[in-house]
């Protein structure tokens, strides 16, 4: 696949598991690019575009058989969550090795992206840090393979390459706690998609981490107001 990195960087990973994983990212850019050419129309809520995008696409069989995605996703539902929570899952996949090996999955954490305050450090790009990036830097989330990704939901019409630019400036000057190796760089292991992305990090414990990121473009699918 192309730009895919040596494994070896990663002590707990393998080339089953990279290979792995961006097989089922590619499946749910598919599913992505389904809910848009049906027109879906979404909240400007994280959680309810990522239900949308579970509901409809990623748990729906018919869909799944479309795309060829086999493996199991869970999610926390909307209605176990409110406003004052932090630190649910928003997807956790699961390994074809999963029977196994209890630690093979893979998260998924999803955040909104909009134009406000883009190089700020109280924005939605700064949030995709703080409580996106660093949920897993920090071990608040599992990084039982050594890969992860995020989900940005862009909800308001943005040049998204200029915006990669705003949240690796972001990284290197004001998170260092992030431990950026690596910041958002262009991975183009997806066919016909063009905001792809990953990033590399060590976690508390020292270990390196690759997160991938996937920008999913809804700014004409948000509800109006």
């Amino acid at each position: 696949m192309a730009n895919q990195l040596d494994s070896s960087a990663f002590p707990g990973s393998t080339d089953f598991y990279i290979a792995e994983f961006e097989i089922i990212l590619t499946k749910i850019v598919c599913c992505y690019k389904m809910m848009i050419d049906n027109g879906d129309i979404v909240p400007n809520k994280e959680v309810e575009i990522r239900d949308v995008l579970y509901n409809n696409y990623l748990n729906n069989n018919e869909v799944r058989g479309q795309v060829g995605l086999n493996c199991n996703i869970d999610c926390e539902p909307a209605e176990y969550r409110n406003d004052k929570c932090s630190g649910f899952i928003d997807l956790k996949i699961f390994s074809g090795n999963s029977l196994t090996d209890t630690s093979a999955y893979y998260i998924i954490e999803c955040k909104r992206l909009d134009n406000q305050n883009l190089n700020g450090t109280t924005g939605l790009n700064a949030e995709y840090i703080k409580n996106g990036i660093m949920r897993f830097v920090s071990g608040q989330y599992s990084t039982n393979k050594y890969l992860n990704g995020m989900f940005g939901f862009v909800v308001e019409q943005m040049d998204i390459p200029a915006n990669i630019t705003n949240i690796n400036k972001l990284l290197r000057k004001n998170f260092s706690d992030t431990n950026t190796e690596t910041v958002l760089t262009s991975h183009n292991f997806v066919k016909d998609f063009k905001y792809q992305y990953y990033s590399i990090h060590k976690d508390i414990k020292n270990r390196k981490i690759k997160l991938y990121h996937l920008m999913f473009d809804f700014s004409v699918n948000i509800e109006k107001s």
